[in-house]
């Protein structure tokens, strides 16, 4: 190991422990992982879709990590330390569910600039029809059987105009007062 320190900082500890609802134990454990796996302590896009990629063996996630990889970025660096790492695990796990809506928001916001449009809410669903696996996709509903169909569905549920844009606050209400939004911002496997 050299000199790498390889116990978690108090601090990080106790932000994390605030933060999620993992136990000490949990991100502890996880902590040593992550030192084996990113002696760097540092993760890569091509390393985080690898790891991602494991949770998809059906279908293609490399699309959808990149754009979960860019939303848990927070300090724009091109890299996840451990603790954007354990949120970002946290949040596409489990998580209460404004704030499960806030990171989907920022999931959703490809160019950062605080207001989602159309076309980025198009680019995601484009992310996540990859995930679902050829022969689900055949399983889905008319309306949405097609990225494009899933994206103009989804923007309904906002009252938006096509060129128009939408905020954190109205996104996040829109996805509340409507179980089929909630439904159609991610797509999860285990339910199929």
């Amino acid at each position: 190991m050299g000199n790498t320190s390889s116990a978690i900082s108090k601090e990080i500890l106790e932000d994390l422990k605030l933060s999620t609802k993992f136990t000490e134990t949990e991100i502890s454990q996880w902590y040593e992982n992550f030192q084996k796996q990113c002696p760097t302590g540092r993760i890569t896009p091509e390393e985080f879709e690898q790891i991602y990629t494991r949770f998809f063996p059906d279908s293609d996630a490399t699309s959808y990590a990149r754009h979960v990889f860019r939303s848990f970025d927070t300090n724009d660096d091109g890299t996840l330390d451990f603790k954007e790492y354990i949120i970002a695990l946290h949040m596409t796990s489990t998580g209460k569910t404004t704030r499960k809506l806030e990171w989907a928001f920022s999931l959703f916001d490809v160019d950062k600039n605080g207001y989602i449009s159309k076309a980025e809410v198009t680019e995601i669903c484009q992310a996540i029809f990859k995930l679902i696996p050829k022969e689900d996709q055949c399983k889905l509903a008319e309306d949405e059987n097609t990225p494009e169909k899933r994206a103009n569905k989804l923007w309904s549920y906002f009252e938006k105009r096509d060129n128009e844009r939408l905020a954190e606050g109205e996104f996040i209400k829109g996805v509340i007062e409507n179980e089929n939004a909630m439904r159609l911002i991610h797509y999860d496997p285990v339910k199929q």
